[in-house]
């Protein structure tokens, strides 16, 4: 008997630096659709104020203000992304931090790839916490009755 496991939501970040490139943001996407399924996606623009929020675990560290006001200089794109092991995955696709270090130890990762310094380095992940989403959602995704919908940019339930 196959153990199944229980899927894992993510949260994937397109910073400005790559939504600011269309080809660079299609081709991001494309990489999040083939290893993962795409639970929201959402187009937004921070004020500075969110970004001090969403980055306040950083406060009175030396690149806090550089972060924070390159997460609100543009458009980015918000992924919650979800597969069995989504963190571990997303973090291996983005790669280290430090864009010099992903170039020469990971050139195939996304921050290898595309990444410019270690602010404008093209993804964040972060853990996702979503109690109702596994009660509600998941198990409608192991019965293969949900199906990714662009248009409406979320997963629908298949009427059979």
């Amino acid at each position: 008997m196959r153990c199944v496991k229980a899927l894992q939501l993510t949260l994937a970040v397109i910073k400005p630096d790559a939504v600011a490139h269309p080809l660079i943001l299609e081709a991001l996407h494309q990489k999040i659709l083939e290893n993962f399924i795409i639970i929201r996606k959402k187009d937004l623009i921070w004020r500075k104020a969110d970004s001090e929020m969403f980055y306040a675990e950083h406060t009175g560290r030396f690149f806090f203000q550089r972060l924070v006001e390159f997460m609100s200089s543009g458009p980015m794109r918000a992924y919650i992304l979800a597969r069995e092991d989504a963190i571990t995955h997303w973090r291996m696709m983005m790669g280290p931090t430090k864009v010099f270090r992903a170039r020469f130890s990971s050139p195939e990762t996304l921050r290898g790839q595309y990444g410019l310094t270690d602010t404008r380095n093209t993804t964040h992940g972060s853990e996702f916490s979503a109690d109702e989403w596994m009660i509600r959602e998941e198990p409608r995704f192991r019965l293969g009755l949900t199906e990714y919908n662009e248009e409406s940019q979320i997963h629908t339930v298949k009427h059979t």
